[in-house]
């Protein structure tokens, strides 16, 4: 049985390296796998730990395939974890322990023998009805949603009379589209639905994308959801990497130069870098969108003291 990989999610120089490991650790193992596009792969390896891994891990869940974790954390959320960097030993252990869990005979769990008459039959449960012409294709989301989650077809068009065109490529995590981030604004506004993506093959796709400019890494626009989203932020909140700041934003780095300080309230960054709070709250859910800030718990409030108990003789002294 030839088992298939994925590789997505990465920059070219981690993709090269995972697919060198890979190489070297699937001769070690047999030569059971083969390596192919993420979206025909029953496993993916994804790097967590760059901006583009985790829109990458929502997209290839909802398609339901299996992922390998590729980060530096010691505990990962997918079935599979990688350690960051990779080495051929790592990958060629989990290479085998994967081709053999594959390899194992599901369970044959000896059929219990219940005599009829003692078990009546369960009445079949109806069908739970479907309403009329709904699809999967009539969901409506926020441009920033759809970004978080990603469409089936790789190359896809946004236009609409008085917005700017974008094109978006979901394989390398890209887009091309206008250098300023405001004026796409609107597309953040409206819901939109996966008919409003008009899908485009690659010969169209290179002639549009030659007019409108290079490709911009899609963490733009996540950064622009983000900002835009108003989502509730409380608590505290530090920048954990220095932000790819916006020149249409340009009080973002005072914010996050207080940011960087350590964590703090939105009122107190406000405080701290001269910047309205709503501001702050904004600039917050943006990188927070991309990865670059995160929230931090509070602390739990220590336990009470309890009285100790006095023993020995100083203790008995005490207590008369």
């Amino acid at each position: 049985m030839t088992l298939t990989l994925g590789i997505t999610g990465m920059d070219r120089a981690t993709e090269a390296a995972v697919q060198a490991a890979f190489k070297a650790a699937n001769a070690e193992t047999g030569d059971r796998w083969t390596l192919t596009s993420s979206t025909d792969a029953d496993y993916v390896v994804i790097d967590l730990d760059s901006l583009y891994g985790p829109m990458s891990l929502l997209k290839l869940h909802t398609a339901g395939k299996k992922i390998i974790g590729l980060t530096s954390v010691e505990r990962s959320q997918t079935e599979y974890r990688l350690q960051h960097p990779v080495n051929v030993n790592d990958l060629a252990v989990l290479l085998s322990e994967i081709a053999t869990d594959e390899a194992a005979p599901p369970s044959t769990a000896a059929p219990q023998i219940v005599h009829a008459e003692e078990v009546e039959a369960p009445e079949p449960e109806s069908e739970p009805e479907t309403p009329p012409n709904v699809s999967p294709a009539a969901a409506q989301h926020t441009l920033f949603e759809w970004l978080q989650q990603g469409l089936p077809q790789a190359y896809a068009q946004l236009q609409r009379d008085g917005l700017p065109s974008l094109l978006l490529d979901f394989n390398t995590h890209t887009w091309h589209g206008s250098s300023a981030l405001k004026p796409l604004a609107p597309w953040f506004e409206d819901s939109l639905t996966e008919e409003d993506f008009q899908p485009l093959d690659h010969a169209t796709w290179e002639r549009l994308a030659a007019s409108l400019g290079p490709a911009q890494p899609m963490a733009r626009l996540l950064w622009l959801g983000g900002l835009l989203s108003k989502a509730p932020t409380s608590g505290h909140y530090v920048m954990t990497k220095w932000p790819q700041t916006e020149r249409e934003f340009p009080k973002h780095f005072r914010i996050a130069t207080a940011m960087m300080k350590g964590p703090a309230t939105v009122a107190a960054i406000a405080e701290a870098s001269a910047v309205p709070e709503e501001e702050v709250a904004d600039c917050i859910n943006a990188n927070l969108a991309t990865q670059h800030a995160e929230h931090v718990p509070d602390a739990p409030a220590p336990a009470p003291l309890q009285a100790q108990k006095h023993t020995g003789l100083f203790g008995r002294l005490r207590s008369h």
